[in-house]
């Protein structure tokens, strides 16, 4: 992919962020399985990862996509009692 397509890209598909929020209700191995079933290809690593970032700082970045994307994984996640919400990646 050449910069001008990956500029194309951006502007067509602008990227958004599936960001996970801590919660005291979800255990933290029920956070990484539920990670690990709602993003296809995360990593047992990048799950683990994810989760302890949220339970740090509050939040972490689940990962940044198109739109509509974002929206399914956040669906998903929800559907697992995580919270979850998605922010413009500017």
């Amino acid at each position: 992919m050449t910069d001008d397509d990956a500029s194309t890209r951006r502007r067509l598909l602008p990227p958004y962020k599936v960001i996970l929020h801590n919660d005291d209700h979800n255990s933290m191995d029920h956070v990484v399985q539920a990670l690990r079933k709602s993003i296809p290809g995360m990593s047992l690593g990048r799950a683990a990862a994810v989760m302890w970032e949220a339970h740090v700082n509050g939040k972490a970045l689940v990962l940044a996509c198109p739109l509509e994307l974002a929206e399914l994984y956040q669906q998903r996640l929800l559907s697992f009692g995580l919270s979850a919400t998605i922010e413009r990646d500017d």
